[in-house]
């Protein structure tokens, strides 16, 4: 595989945060984050997908948590200050966000959006996000990514 540079990863390097960049194959048909952690050999609890969700008071939202865990919508919406909260469409993922689905990371978003940690990664030192490209993990501190990101921590996971 080349070199790869994603927006995550450039925003990364200019404030200085260490990662390293974890590559795995693709598969089209299972594009899970359980899939990945298993590629990789890494725990479930260390590997984090993201989620991005609106919210019908405070508007798009990003949430990180563990692969083989669920989001727990009505938890999600009390953490944001929302009644109610829907995933977004997988369709509009790339204009809200400029990811794509399997490859979609909380750092580097066309825009800034609330990011909503689930509490366990208070379990890790490191953990794995999204390199911002599908075939790449970004392997990072954990105390590192969640300043970053300016991320809330509660409890989203089921």
């Amino acid at each position: 595989m080349k070199k790869i540079k994603t927006n995550a990863m450039r925003m990364l390097d200019t404030a200085k945060i260490h990662y390293e960049v974890i590559e795995y194959e693709v598969d089209e048909n299972d594009l899970s984050g359980v899939h990945i952690a298993d590629s990789l050999s890494l725990p479930y609890n260390m590997v984090f997908k993201t989620i991005v969700a609106k919210g019908d008071k405070t508007g798009y939202c990003v949430f990180c948590l563990p692969v083989d865990r669920e989001i727990d919508m009505k938890a999600a919406a009390s953490a944001t200050g929302n009644k109610r909260i829907e995933p977004l469409h997988v369709k509009d993922l790339l204009s809200v966000t400029g990811y794509v689905r399997g490859g979609c990371s909380p750092v580097g978003m066309k825009k800034k959006f609330p990011v909503f940690f689930d509490s366990s990664v208070e379990n890790c030192e490191k953990i794995t996000v999204s390199a911002g490209i599908r075939g790449a993990q970004l392997l990072v501190d954990k105390n590192d990514i969640l300043k970053f990101t300016d991320a809330v921590l509660c409890s989203i996971a089921v």
